[in-house]
């Protein structure tokens, strides 16, 4: 594998279970607690998913992935969002703004894992 996750998740506990399985999976992950170091980041290191949680502070997921999806060089970036929030309408909103998937929280790190993985498949990126 050796894809780079990026993972914005303010949550620290969270993080670092997600952190921990996705490196167990294979995966390179750098991590950021913000929405806006998560758009710098992205801007950085172009990797090869962004995990966004929806509720972060200086910026929200959906404010960054809206400009994610602005951004000519990183608009193809597949988005996962991880949310708390599991209500239709939140988790419509994310697909309809170009999100590639959602997990809502509390998650299995397994199936997170699977949902990475099959985010990258879908996309082409081995």
């Amino acid at each position: 594998m050796g894809q780079t996750v990026l993972v914005a998740e303010d949550q620290e506990h969270i993080r670092a279970l997600i952190e921990y399985k996705l490196r167990n999976s294979g995966y390179t992950v750098v991590s950021v607690s913000d929405g806006i170091s998560a758009l710098e980041k992205s801007r950085e290191l172009k990797p090869d998913i962004i995990l966004l949680d929806v509720m972060m502070p200086l910026m929200t997921g959906f404010e960054v992935l809206s400009a994610l999806k602005e951004d000519q060089q990183l608009k193809s970036i597949p988005v996962l969002l991880v949310t708390a929030q599991s209500k239709e309408d939140e988790i419509l909103r994310g697909l309809s703004m170009g999100a590639d998937d959602y997990i809502t929280k509390p998650f299995s790190p397994n199936e997170l894992a699977a949902r990475v993985k099959t985010v990258l498949l879908r996309r082409g990126i081995r």
